[in-house]
């Protein structure tokens, strides 16, 4: 075998999959067809959930150094009520500003001290398996390995070639996002990085938006707009410059100087979510798996939370020890999540749209999302937060492990740096209970469980509880993380 996995696609998902299976100790060829980073800032923030789980492996403060700003609210089809995020207990309740450009530099220095590097310039242009491997061609050649990850966007060669249904909606209309640098910034144009912008909506249709994303004093600016009823025949064609000029002129005012177009690109309101997340050795993942509106900047962070979610369980099959049925559960836990943020984004889609009924939609909707709960639950959906997984058994059973302080001045996420699962335990007893999972568990006796109610809960590696003690915990010990050793 020339690897244990390839991973296609070294965006923020496939460098997350990549860096789980080498901190498990799993060989991992991490191919794109690319010839290097682009810079391109494309996504713009990690929401509340994947901050916690880049802490989880030691590697949000890199982004953190990163960032612009810190956004402490979010929006639900940039209706004028914020959503707040801090009512899901999370050490980070706050949109981390930074664009996708930085998240991967961090990314990929993480993974490059794993002993991984990105094989730029390869394309994937065949893909064989059988019960045994995988092949996949590339270059002129074939390479093996025991697993295929496909993490190669919306137009994934690895779920095409695999044959997955991709169902949904067909683009219905079409905008731009691009970045600029302005010479001089007309009037009324945000000075700052926040979630509300310079928005500008005409009785048309038409809307734009328009705020700061560089560092102090470079001029960098994020412009989205839709022009009513403009027809674009080929979205991955080249965004013409002067197009993006005018936009910026007519919405924002012609005293406006735009001094370069750094990059431009279409986006619709198309939603698709891949039928299988498996087939056979393969795996899809993010926008190989689903594609949407990117409203709420949910895009970047469902894929990371896909690869911490694939990538542990993958390295545990490859390490020997994994349960039966461990990686179906990654189909079983993702596809669901997949589909709750195509629910949450085509809403936001009918509350954007122009007449008079959806008029009367936003304003019902405006006034729902003052009630505490209904905003609770918004903001939920679209940080993350509120995600809990089916694993059997009452909450906090399937929900995230909220990180708390140790005694000698940690915080818990810390105990999860190399990619174990942890037991958290008041009762000394338990901890000789986990000792043959030495390796796959890290055991450790705390004074407290603060918010759980229980004496003791096991956390698989992606943070999330999978026992609370009243149950047998051999029993889960067994379910997560396969026999004992002996």
């Amino acid at each position: 075998m020339d690897a244990d996995v390839i991973v296609v696609g070294a965006g923020p998902t496939g460098l997350t999959l990549a860096h789980e299976l080498a901190l498990a100790g799993a060989h991992v060829a991490l191919l794109d067809k690319g010839p290097g980073r682009t810079g391109e800032s494309r996504a713009l923030n990690l929401h509340p959930r994947t901050a916690e789980m880049l802490a989880l492996r030691g590697m949000l403060d890199g982004a953190e150094e990163q960032a612009r700003a810190r956004l402490e609210t979010t929006h639900f089809a940039h209706l004028p009520v914020p959503l707040t995020l801090d009512g899901w207990n999370s050490r980070y309740p706050y949109q981390v500003a930074i664009p996708q450009a930085e998240v991967e530099n961090v990314l990929e220095e993480h993974l490059a001290s794993l002993g991984v590097r990105v094989q730029w310039n390869s394309e994937v242009t065949g893909i064989e398996q059988d019960e045994e491997r995988v092949r996949v061609q590339t270059g002129g050649k074939w390479i093996e390995a025991r697993y295929l990850a496909g993490c190669d966007g919306g137009r994934s060669f690895v779920r095409k070639h695999l044959g997955v249904e991709f169902p949904g909606l067909d683009a219905r209309w079409f905008g731009t996002v691009s970045d600029v640098v302005l010479g001089i910034a007309g009037e009324g144009i945000a000075t700052t990085w926040d979630t509300k912008g310079s928005p500008r909506m005409r009785p048309d249709g038409s809307f734009a938006n328009i705020f700061p994303i560089g560092k102090e004093s470079d001029n960098v600016y994020r412009i989205f707009y839709s022009i009513a009823d403009q027809v674009i025949d080929d979205q991955r064609a080249k965004v013409p410059e002067d197009e993006v000029i005018a936009a910026i002129q007519e919405f924002y005012g012609s005293d406006t100087e735009v001094k370069e177009v750094r990059w431009a690109s279409r986006f619709s309101d198309a939603s698709r979510l891949a039928e299988q997340y498996r087939v056979g050795r393969a795996f899809l993942a993010g926008d190989a798996a689903h594609v949407h509106l990117p409203l709420g900047g949910q895009g970047l962070n469902t894929g990371v939370q896909d690869a911490m979610n694939l990538g542990w369980k993958l390295a545990a099959e490859i390490a020997g020890w994994a349960p039966e049925g461990l990686l179906d559960t990654y189909h079983g836990e993702r596809h669901p999540v997949g589909a709750a943020v195509l629910t949450n984004t085509r809403a936001q889609v009918a509350l954007g749209q122009k007449g008079i009924e959806h008029e009367a939609l936003r304003e019902i909707f405006t006034q729902l999302i003052k009630l505490p709960e209904a905003n609770r639950l918004l903001g939920g959906a679209i940080s993350g937060l509120s995600i809990r997984y089916d694993l059997g058994g009452d909450e906090p059973v399937g929900a995230r492990l909220t990180d708390f302080a140790l005694p000698d001045g940690r915080w818990v996420s810390e105990l999860f740096h190399q990619g174990h699962g942890v037991l958290l335990t008041t009762r000394t007893a338990l901890l000789a209970e986990a000792a043959p999972w030495t390796g796959r568990v890290d055991a450790v006796e705390v004074p407290e469980l603060p918010g759980i109610g229980a004496e003791a809960v096991l956390v698989r590696p992606d943070g999330y509880i999978c026992w609370v003690s009243g149950t047998p915990l051999t029993e889960a010990l067994h379910r997560w993380f396969g026999a004992a050793r002996t």
